[in-house]
């Protein structure tokens, strides 16, 4: 194995185990909360439906991609390619939406009530997520439908040209109009949405440079500390997801422009388009203090429970 494969699979290694990792402890925490608070604040829910995602595609994108890095030949067969392909098209199309939803709620909550319709909207707002969340698994169920009907697996060490090779799979498009009406109808849904989140994103920034001052001198209670940090949070996700966005649309946009698609330039997409699936665990962990408890809670009762089990010679033999 050159150097060339060795890094590349170190660096595939890295980005799925740690993200999973992430993912899964996000996760855990939330179950804690749930099951200890008996309910999500809507912020919550969001984050936690968005970890499930990133996981979800960290699963079914990266993990197999190591897995090809490392030699593995014939992963999947056509059915398998056509259920991962098409469960990952829906966790990239969800990440990027809850994402979305996540700032445009944000943005509502922290914009101050200018009228009726906005106050209306701010009072029923937390009971629209779980209705947010089944309209958005839907869409992009629907919208992704396609996406097996193009999936196969990997014939003879060949690729065809207008196909994308993943390593594991092939996406077959068989003719350029298919891949360019693919490549064009992704990139105008993504950039739909990211364009929602940067505005929402921008309206919470001017409206916490706008009222600092005044949220710092009227409302000192633990609520509006823990809704500024919240916007904040909602505002580093999205930079974050905007900035592999636009490396991974870069090359997007190169591959479209291509018969056939070096192998080594869709590795690089593969790798920063799961960047932030892979991140954007940590940075809800470091900024959330709900999860961060829970996580620093587990750690003490572990370190305790060893401790007793060291003073206990019985409890050690067991």
């Amino acid at each position: 194995m050159d150097l060339c494969v060795t890094i590349k699979g170190v660096s595939f290694l890295l980005q799925a185990g740690l993200g999973i990792l992430a993912n899964t402890l996000v996760l855990l925490a939330y179950v804690h909360i749930m099951l200890t608070d008996a309910q999500l604040q809507p912020v919550d829910s969001i984050l936690c439906h968005l970890a499930f995602a990133d996981l979800l595609l960290l699963l079914t994108r990266c993990v197999p991609q190591t897995m090809t890095v490392f030699g593995m030949k014939n992963l999947l067969d056509d059915a398998g390619c056509k259920a991962v392909i098409y469960t990952y098209r829906i966790a990239r199309a969800l990440s990027v939406c809850i994402t979305c939803m996540l700032s445009v709620f944000q943005a509502v909550t922290v914009a101050p009530a200018a009228g009726p319709l906005l106050s209306g909207l701010k009072i029923r707002l937390p009971r629209l997520v779980v209705p947010t969340f089944a309209a958005l698994w839907f869409v992009n169920m629907a919208v992704c439908i396609a996406a097996p009907f193009f999936s196969v697996a990997p014939r003879n060490g060949t690729v065809p040209p207008f196909t994308l090779n993943l390593g594991f799979c092939h996406v077959d498009f068989r003719d350029n109009l298919s891949y360019v009406i693919n490549g064009v109808a992704v990139s105008v849904r993504d950039f739909a949405f990211v364009g929602v989140m940067l505005g929402s994103s921008g309206y919470i920034l001017v409206l916490l440079h706008r009222h600092g001052r005044k949220v710092r001198g009227i409302r000192r209670s633990q609520g509006a500390t823990m809704e500024t940090r919240a916007a904040k949070t909602v505002v580093m996700l999205v930079v974050l997801y905007v900035v592999f966005f636009g490396i991974d649309n870069v090359i997007w946009i190169y591959m479209l422009t291509v018969p056939q698609v070096p192998p080594v330039v869709a590795d690089m997409r593969v790798f920063f388009s799961s960047c932030y699936a892979s991140l954007s665990p940590f940075l809800i962990i470091s900024s959330n203090k709900k999860v961060k408890a829970r996580m620093v809670c587990a750690t003490s009762s572990d370190q305790e429970r060893q401790a007793e089990d060291s003073k206990d010679p019985k409890a050690a033999k067991n």
